[in-house]
């Protein structure tokens, strides 16, 4: 049964890696000429797919992965180094840089047609990290109502990303680029210890040390 830190840890490991501050700024670029109800649409759709790709991957990502093979000690470690790479960019403002640029590119081929499913939901919100920070915290909380906790942890983070997107003009404008710098490198410190933390479990899992 999983405790309260461990909840606690799992929704303090989703929402520092889905980064709803930086993802503010970039729903404003991808949703330029919009109206205020057109962006409310976006949102909800892009946030609501991206959760159910996550939920996909709590539920049967080890599944996977032991079909594939791969042990979670394996996945722990190339997981945790994953995050870890993330949590550099975002300490070193790199990741916000390359979120702007899909945005960009998405305006320029598209249009801001379908923007909810691609770039928002997939890669922005539900992206490698996300996906991979999912699947290790499943491997943690292996029970069914574990599972099922974890469903409901990744719910509330989504509602925190939507929230974030709904008011993103708000919260790009109250925070500033230096509000905004000092946020995520900030979130980017915690996602580095979060991620090293993974990477220990790992090692531990695949050699079997205590």
């Amino acid at each position: 049964m999983a405790t309260a830190d461990i909840l606690v840890n799992a929704f303090t490991t989703l929402l520092v890696t889905l980064d709803p501050p930086g993802l503010a700024p970039v729903f404003l670029g991808l949703t330029v000429g919009m109206s205020r109800e057109q962006r409310r649409h976006v949102a909800v759709r892009g946030s609501l797919i991206a959760f159910g790709i996550l939920a996909v991957f709590a539920l049967f990502g080890a599944s996977l992965l032991g079909s594939l093979g791969i042990s979670m000690g394996a996945f722990r470690i190339a997981g945790g180094l994953l995050l870890f790479w993330i949590s550099f960019e975002m300490v070193f403002e790199r990741r916000q840089e390359r979120k702007e640029k899909t945005s960009q590119a998405a305006i320029t081929v598209d249009h801001l047609h379908n923007i909810a499913v691609f770039p928002l939901a997939l890669p922005l919100i539900a992206g490698p990290g996300a996906i991979s920070a999912t699947v290790l915290l499943a491997g943690t909380l292996a029970g069914p109502w574990d599972r099922l906790l974890l469903i409901g942890v990744l719910a509330l983070t989504m509602g925190v990303v939507l929230a974030a997107l709904l008011i993103a003009e708000r919260l790009d404008r109250f925070l500033g680029v230096t509000g905004r710098a000092i946020l995520t490198r900030l979130l980017g410190v915690i996602l580095a210890a979060l991620s090293v933390q993974f990477v220990v479990d790992g090692v531990k899992s695949a050699f079997n040390t205590v």
